[in-house]
């Protein structure tokens, strides 16, 4: 049987919000089977949890935002969650102490480490997965400015993603990139990779009350001509890598790993989150499976049964 999967220990950090800028401890905690990913802010009184869904996301301006509507949120997650399904965690506690996840060094590796750290821990459950059963698109705008996200049924789990930055830096890159967990790894290829913004954008977001953490310590930052970090870039293509690791993080929202190719043209959270939305009003469009062989499942989960360190 393919188990579901928590950690073995606590294990605690610090850090800043990117969009806040503030201070936040952060704990990570076992879970039971079939709790699924918790954020949990433990600064009220008391404590009020916010379950990880695509139902519950509520502002996706420049990160994916967990809302109760009743005044408790939970701030850019996407990349903790992209680290949670990049080594297969279906069960944990993340108990914040502000309305933000840290940013941490702008990619998801902080958190593929804090989640090793912890050890990862095998349930006694059968991990289940959404399988896609037919074709599911959503689009915004028209002509050149048109943006898109779809799914498609795929035996694994594959994502090919198209960004489109009229930028020098940008433009020496790759804009496009494509990633399949049955050969590739998750840790190596795409954890690394760090978000990216423009100092010609600073004064804008910040006014909007976005990025007030931001620095060159936590993302790629370019002025109109070039990179300004000091190190350059950890892969050729980091910027499309980058909202490869984003999209990982929010399909995850949908509560379960999910077996489709996804392919996407200057999408973000946004649409992303109204991907998910679309797939789960078409009932038609997936069912829920599970595997009673590993082997039966997936390469790109088989060979995460009952190894510490899951490399999709």
């Amino acid at each position: 049987m393919l188990k579901q999967r928590t950690i073995k220990q606590l294990v605690r950090t610090v850090g800043v919000g990117l969009h806040s800028g503030t201070k936040v401890e952060l704990t990570l905690r076992p879970a039971a089977p079939d709790t699924g990913i918790v954020f949990r802010r433990v600064d009220f009184n008391p404590p009020v949890d916010l379950p990880a869904s695509a139902t519950g996301v509520g502002d996706t301006r420049m990160a994916s935002t967990l809302d109760n509507r009743g005044g408790a949120k939970v701030s850019t997650v996407e990349h903790l969650m992209s680290a949670c399904a990049g080594l297969g965690i279906d069960n944990l506690y993340v108990d914040v102490t502000a309305e933000e996840i840290p940013i941490m060094d702008g990619s998801a590796s902080s958190f593929v480490f804090l989640l090793q750290q912890a050890g990862l821990q095998e349930q006694n459950a059968p991990k289940k997965f959404i399988r896609v059963k037919k074709q599911v698109e959503v689009r915004e705008g028209s002509g050149d400015n048109v943006k898109w996200a779809r799914l498609d049924p795929y035996n694994g789990f594959k994502l090919k993603f198209f960004i489109e930055f009229k930028h020098p830096a940008v433009d020496v890159t790759g804009q496009n990139a494509e990633i399949d967990f049955d050969v590739e790894s998750y840790v190596r290829e795409i954890s690394r990779a760090r978000t990216f913004g423009f100092m010609q954008d600073v004064e804008t977001l910040r006014g909007m009350g976005l990025i007030r953490g931001g620095s060159l310590e936590n993302a790629i930052v370019m002025d109109e001509y070039r990179i300004l970090n000091p190190d350059g870039l950890r892969y050729e293509n980091e910027f499309v890598r980058h909202k490869i690791l984003d999209a990982i993080g929010d399909l995850y929202l949908v509560g379960h790993p999910l077996l489709a190719s996804y392919t996407a043209h200057k999408s973000g959270h946004t649409l992303n989150n109204l991907l998910l939305r679309a797939l789960l009003e078409q009932p038609d469009a997936y069912e829920i499976v599970t595997f009673d062989v590993a082997e039966a499942a997936p390469r790109a989960y088989a060979h995460q049964a009952g190894q510490e360190w899951a490399l999709i």
